[in-house]
């Protein structure tokens, strides 16, 4: 059995509008893909730009930090989308995309909000380094691996697809790190002129979306879909955290690390989701990793929140005692 054949059967019981909406062939689906890939490029080389050569040389000497990259990203997050697919009992299609945002490595958000959460820097970008480069194996390990837990979905990844999304992933992220290590002047304009095409490119891509899917929007925020997505990063967060406090880092690295495990490359998710599958194969649910991003965002700058605010009480309360002292 193909995905195909998956999707078929899950749709059997949909109505015939509401397929014919699901499996048109809409002309705007190629410009999608391509500003879907054009985002996904400026982001891999973004990050490219924030590696450091001798510092990956030095974190290979010190693996410990790079060990817990791979434990966290490729052990804690597919777990969880697995335990959420089979606990929620989603159907096929919804279980693979969930176990390949699952099976993502961590994106460039995770080291925005380590900064705001004043983690380590270099710990940070070492682990989104890694767990991109080692996702070409793990990721199409791991879920062929997890989609035997699955009936059906044994033989319905299209691993080469993805094999071949990660490959040229890993290109301009060594773009990135060629520019930062033998122009690195020219690394902050990059960043600067990136980040405007990103979000363009970004709004681009929401416009055009909400154009094939405005009737059938309503599909995507159905309830499973919406536990899943705000449970996912939620639990990458606090486990990530405890697994560090476990393995005896300092708080700083522990914020670092719960950052770097809750936060998918988005950008991969959703590239693969909508350039590997096809549109009736996929259907609606190439929109899950907004769904995702939208509360992995809201749990992060709630927990920055937490954090600052528990930093000024206490810098409050030390004042205090220096004071009555």
């Amino acid at each position: 059995m193909n995905i195909t054949e998956v999707y078929e059967g899950i749709t059997s019981n949909v109505s015939e509008n509401e397929s014919m909406a699901l499996l048109k062939n809409s002309p705007l689906n190629g410009p999608i893909n391509i500003f879907t890939i054009v985002i996904l490029f400026i982001t891999m080389i973004s990050i490219g730009c924030t590696m450091e050569i001798s510092k990956i040389k030095a974190h290979l000497f010190k693996p410990k930090g790079v060990a817990i990259a791979l434990l966290a990203q490729f052990g804690i997050m597919p777990l969880t989308a697995f335990c959420l697919a089979k606990i929620l009992r989603l159907d096929s299609i919804k279980a693979v995309t969930v176990l390949i945002c699952g099976c993502c490595p961590g994106g460039s958000l995770s080291n925005i909000f380590s900064l705001a959460l004043k983690g380590d820097m270099n710990l940070s970008i070492i682990m989104t380094t890694f767990s991109n480069i080692a996702a070409l194996v793990l990721m199409p390990l791991l879920l062929y691996i997890l989609c035997r837990g699955f009936p059906g979905l044994e033989n319905a990844i299209p691993y080469v697809g993805i094999i071949i999304a990660l490959a040229l992933v890993l290109v301009p992220c060594g773009i990135g790190i060629t520019i930062n290590h033998y122009k690195p002047q020219y690394t902050p304009p990059i960043k600067k002129i990136g980040l405007s095409i990103l979000i363009i490119s970004g709004i681009i891509v929401f416009t055009l979306s909400g154009i094939i899917v405005k009737d059938v929007l309503w599909m995507i925020l159905t309830a499973d879909i919406l536990v899943v997505a705000a449970l996912m990063p939620l639990i990458g967060f606090i486990l990530g955290y405890v697994m560090s406090v476990i393995c005896r880092f300092n708080s700083q690295c522990s914020r670092t690390i719960s950052m770097e495990t809750g936060c998918q490359n988005i950008q991969l998710c959703t590239t693969i989701l909508k350039v590997v599958f096809t549109p009736q194969v996929i259907g609606h649910l190439f929109l899950f990793p907004l769904v995702y991003i939208t509360f992995q965002c809201a749990e992060a700058l709630f927990l920055v929140l937490c954090f600052r605010c528990y930093q000024t009480f206490k810098a409050q309360a030390d004042e205090t005692g220096i004071y009555h002292g």
